[in-house]
């Protein structure tokens, strides 16, 4: 496919939106996409829909179903007669794929647009690079996959998520020395350590690095299942309050839980908690792998980096991109999902107009639109995916008729039954009888980052109308 193929906007009209992921997230973007009866391919890297997902099928999410089900999908599902999952469960990462994501990938609707096995290795404008502004608005984009191939589109959205780039266990951003080539013995976040990688951790001495809820959900799998094995948890902070959370005060059950009983090992003495260890060096040798912060020293068999993620923005570098120089994410954006300001359930509503980008019809959405914030949750990402989708039809009203429903960190009961499924077991929330305990879900990273300074810089994205809602700050 040649350069001397650069269409005009006649030509745009009759290309397709490329949503890159089939995750959550992306599979949402083209069932709006389906509604609409807007063209789209998506391209998801992985053999199959939610292949990321599916890495951490193992873990229990810790908001119920009525936050994992995107309203035009279940439209979509429920008239080729799928029976909705009861809103009060709580799915793991395999229910969610198994019950919601596969099928929903192979709705007629969808099927014939989804690609696997389409990893996206860049995203460029059809004969332009990033300095050429002459005739932007009028090039396709150019999506060049790992086989060689070339996808044109008149838009992306760009739902790839962040597990492909983990955080590495230095202190400093940049690997520890001897960190990569002590690679081996490191596993990334929310191994399966009681099923596929049981083999690994039985009976070994393990050092879990992180401050997040991924960290937390790893260590009670060790530290309550008989395993044998030696637990030792680090983190840079001074204390472990921030991962301890809102406990019985927060509105997700499964999530305060998690804290409650990660606080409760601690005490007893089943996990050995270093404070304040900033990891300097990692070094392999003949008793396993020794881990310092240049003053005290660890040795373990396994080290779990659950230090979180960050999103990969090569793919699209020949792109204009507005980041916030701190979080990764739009400089619209950075504000509203501050960890400092924000938990996941007080990010203020938001959609295509915090996302937009000087490039014309590129949207990065999900936890890829968070940059390295941890205060993503699925609901997001669906209204950002339904807004981002409006926009693209030309539907404004749509687009800034942002509204979210989420679980604030601070309601019911964390008195729970680690091996539950329900929220509605727990009792005691807002005073309520307490009844059957709630399960201490696992889920993915949300530590905490330091402090955030910018200047938020608005993009302007089309004619204001009088119906502008850009969300509001949590004061």
């Amino acid at each position: 496919m040649s350069d001397q193929h650069v269409a005009g906007s006649a030509r745009l009209d009759t290309l397709p939106v490329a949503v890159i992921g089939a995750g959550p997230v992306g599979l949402a973007a083209a069932a709006h996409l389906a509604q609409r009866g807007i063209a789209f391919v998506v391209l998801e890297a992985g053999d199959s829909p939610a292949a990321a997902v599916r890495q951490w099928g193992h873990v229990r999410l810790f908001s119920p179903w009525r936050y994992n089900i995107d309203a035009a999908a279940a439209g979509l599902l429920t008239e080729a007669g799928w029976v909705r999952p009861d809103n009060d469960k709580l799915p793991t990462g395999a229910q969610l794929a198994a019950d919601y994501l596969q099928p929903l990938a192979d709705l007629p609707a969808l099927k014939p647009h989804v690609r696997y096995g389409a990893r996206v290795i860049a995203v460029t404008r059809l004969g332009l690079d990033r300095l050429r502004t002459t005739g932007r608005d009028r090039a396709p984009y150019l999506i060049r996959l790992a086989t060689g191939e070339d996808v044109l589109a008149r838009a992306v959205i760009d739902a790839s998520g962040t597990w492909g780039k983990p955080n590495v266990l230095g202190a400093s951003g940049i690997p520890a020395h001897g960190e990569t080539e002590a690679a081996a013995y490191v596993e990334t976040a929310l191994p399966d350590v009681l099923g596929r990688d049981r083999d690994r951790f039985a009976g070994r001495r393990v050092l879990v690095v992180g401050a997040g809820h991924s960290a937390a959900s790893t260590l009670l799998d060790l530290a309550e299942n008989a395993l044998g094995t030696t637990v030792t948890w680090a983190i840079r902070a001074a204390t472990p309050a921030r991962t301890y959370g809102g406990e019985s005060a927060d509105a997700l059950p499964a999530r305060g839980a998690l804290g409650t009983r990660l606080r409760e090992h601690v005490e007893s003495g089943a996990i050995t908690l270093l404070t304040g260890f900033s990891v300097q060096s990692v070094t392999a040798g003949p008793d396993g792998v020794e881990v310092s912060d240049g003053t005290r020293t660890v040795t373990a068999d396994r080290v779990v980096g659950a230090t979180g993620f960050r999103p990969d923005h090569g793919i699209v570098s020949e792109l204009r991109l507005d980041l916030d120089p701190i979080m990764g994410s739009t400089r619209a954006l950075a504000p509203l999902i501050d960890p400092n300001e924000h938990s996941c359930g007080t990010v203020p509503p938001h959609g295509a107009d915090q996302l937009t980008h000087p490039e014309p019809g590129y949207y990065a959405i999900g936890v890829k639109s968070y940059g390295r914030a941890p205060t993503f949750l699925l609901a997001t990402g669906y209204e950002q995916a339904r807004s981002v989708v409006a926009a693209l039809d030309g539907d404004w009203a749509a687009a800034r008729d942002v509204q979210l429903d989420l679980p604030e960190t601070g309601v019911c009961n964390s008195s729970q039954d680690l091996d539950s499924d329900t929220i509605d077991a727990g009792g005691g929330c807002c005073g309520a009888p307490a009844a059957v305990p709630e399960p201490a879900g696992r889920g993915l990273a949300t530590g905490v980052s330091g402090g955030l300074l910018r200047t938020p810089l608005t993009v302007i994205t089309a004619p204001p109308t009088p119906a502008e809602q850009s969300g509001g700050c949590c004061g």
